[in-house]
C-alpha cells in the first residue's frame, strides 16, 4: 500500500525539476561552453579559476543527486551558494531574466526554491542508502 502525502508528491516533483535544471547547467557548461571557456569567464568577473570546477561539479553531481533523491536536503543547501553566487553574476543585468545577459531574478527566486525542498527532503520515490541517511540525519 502507498502511504505517500501529496506533499511527498510535490518534494518528488520539485527535487526532480531542479535535479534536471541543475544537471542541464553543468552540462552546459561542459559541452557548449566548454570548461575552458567557463574557467575564462569566472576568471574575467575576478573569481578563482577553481570555482568554475567546483561549480560544473555541483551542478552535475547535485543534479543527478536531486534527481535520484540522495541527502537531498544537504544537496539543495550546497547548492543555495552556486545560485547567489549566480545572482551576483547578474546583478549588474537588472531585475528580468529576460534583460540581455540575464536579470538576478531567476537565480534568486531558485535558491528560495533550494530551500524549500530542503525544508521539504527528498519525498516520494528517492533512493534511501541506509549508511547516508544515518550520517547525515535529519539532512537525508
Amino acid at each position: 500500500m502507498n502511504t505517500y502525502s501529496n506533499s511527498d508528491y510535490a518534494a518528488l516533483v520539485l527535487r526532480v525539476s531542479t535535479g534536471v535544471l541543475f544537471l542541464a547547467h553543468g552540462l552546459l557548461k561542459v559541452n557548449v561552453f566548454t570548461i575552458a571557456g567557463t574557467v575564462a569567464f569566472f576568471e574575467s568577473l575576478g573569481l578563482p579559476a577553481i570555482l568554475a570546477y567546483l561549480t560544473i561539479v555541483a551542478e552535475i553531481g547535485g543534479g543527478i543527486a536531486l534527481i535520484l533523491g540522495v541527502a537531498t536536503r544537504l544537496v539543495s543547501l550546497a547548492l543555495i551558494p552556486v545560485l547567489l553566487g549566480a545572482t551576483w553574476v547578474h546583478l549588474g543585468n537588472g531585475w528580468l531574466f529576460s534583460a540581455e545577459g540575464g536579470g538576478w531574478e531567476f537565480p534568486l527566486f531558485w535558491a528560495f526554491i533550494q530551500g524549500t525542498s530542503a525544508l521539504l527532503g527528498s519525498g516520494a520515490y528517492a533512493v534511501r542508502i541506509p549508511v547516508v541517511n544515518k550520517a547525515l540525519g535529519q539532512f537525508a
